[in-house]
């Protein structure tokens, strides 16, 4: 049996800020075991470099920790379009395994702590037999559950996805509820820590619900749309706190030009350009829909304020619903979420009982 640490970080569902916990987990671990790597065997959402197709998660914690591993190995798995159907037509499973051993054994040669992500739930994978309970078993790993603020509802689901690592003989360590209203932190972290006692559960931590965290920027919301610029580029990393889309009056809409706003508007309509503009409040910036550009001195106008403005080819009701459904995630360089990240988990989490109990 081999003496390195391992733990395998999994969630109930998704949205559960399973990433973000793991990064910030990665972060603070590393200065109890600097000698340690990352790895997301299996990912669903990837970035091609090099040919290769690296998770985003996996490029973040290295991005961030800077471990040094090298990234082909850290994302063995990518569940590209059309994986599953391949799979279950004449797929093979030993040779998914042997690709994820192998990476494994290459960026964790000489390492004393191995940090896995998991991907969702413990189920999840188990359409093409590799879900999370089976890969924490594939290489040894005890596993630590996160999931969301509330009391029934997160002690069921802890349940439920513990049942399962166990049919795979695998050891869950505990848990950390993340995402609890700070209003309600001493009450749920008292019933859960009783609640999941009563199960045999050890509870890690309890994190607080963090707007900041769901915040995304306007060049994440031009990464979704693939826009034109037209102004405004050294601010296009303006914190987005609230979006109005322009279909009103401007005098019906200038009480929710807030600071912070991203207003989205069809390009013809210049009265609520201008009257965005005339607010006084800076603004997170302008989606100009329907692929209309304003007259030239509209444009002029808005250059003026160098403010983020984004044209699009897209409906109004269309680039909202693009908008809204963005996934957040935080970047490599967002270093304000970045300590924001590194600040909860030192302060709500017991990190050493965590490094203890691997």
């Amino acid at each position: 049996m081999s003496k390195e640490k391992k733990l395998f970080i999994a969630a109930t569902r998704q949205n559960d800020g399973k990433t973000v916990v793991s990064l910030g987990l990665a972060m603070s671990l590393r200065k109890r075991a600097p000698n340690m790597c990352f790895l997301k065997p299996v990912g669903q959402r990837y970035e091609e470099i090099g040919g290769e197709k690296i998770d985003e998660d996996a490029l973040l914690v290295e991005g961030v920790c800077k471990f040094g591993c090298r990234l082909q190995d850290t994302s063995p798995i990518a569940i590209e379009k059309g994986f599953t159907q391949e799979y279950i037509d004449r797929g093979n499973i030993k040779e998914l395994e042997e690709k994820i051993k192998k990476s494994y054994e290459r960026v964790t040669a000489g390492k004393e702590l191995i940090m896995i992500e998991g991907t969702g739930h413990a189920g999840v994978g188990s359409v093409f037999d590799l879900n999370n309970a089976r890969v924490a078993r594939l290489l040894d790993a005890k596993v630590l559950i996160i999931t969301i603020g509330g009391i029934g509802h997160p002690i069921d689901e802890i349940i439920l996805n513990k049942a399962l690592f166990e049919k795979e003989g695998v050891e869950v360590i505990g848990v950390i509820v993340n995402k609890v209203i700070p209003e309600k932190m001493e009450k749920i972290k008292g019933f859960l820590k009783k609640g999941l006692e009563k199960k045999g559960i050890k509870l890690f931590g309890v994190m607080p619900y963090t707007p900041l965290l769901s915040t995304y920027t306007v060049a994440q919301v031009a990464e979704s749309l693939n826009p034109e610029i037209i102004s405004g580029k050294e601010n296009i990393n303006r914190r987005i706190k609230n979006i109005v889309v322009g279909a009103m009056t401007p005098h019906e809409a200038l009480p929710y030009f807030l600071e912070g706003s991203l207003i989205i508007t069809s390009g013809d309509r210049e009265d609520i350009i201008l009257a965005s503009l005339a607010t006084g409040t800076q603004l997170a910036g302008l989606v100009l829909t329907g692929g209309i550009r304003p007259h030239r001195s509209i444009l002029e106008t808005i250059k003026q304020y160098n403010l983020p403005t984004l044209l699009v080819k897209y409906d109004t009701y269309t680039t909202a619903s693009k908008i809204h459904d963005i996934v957040v995630k935080v970047k490599v360089d967002d270093k304000e979420k970045l300590a924001m990240i590194n600040e909860l988990v030192e302060k709500y989490v017991d990190i050493d009982g965590i490094y203890k109990a691997l």
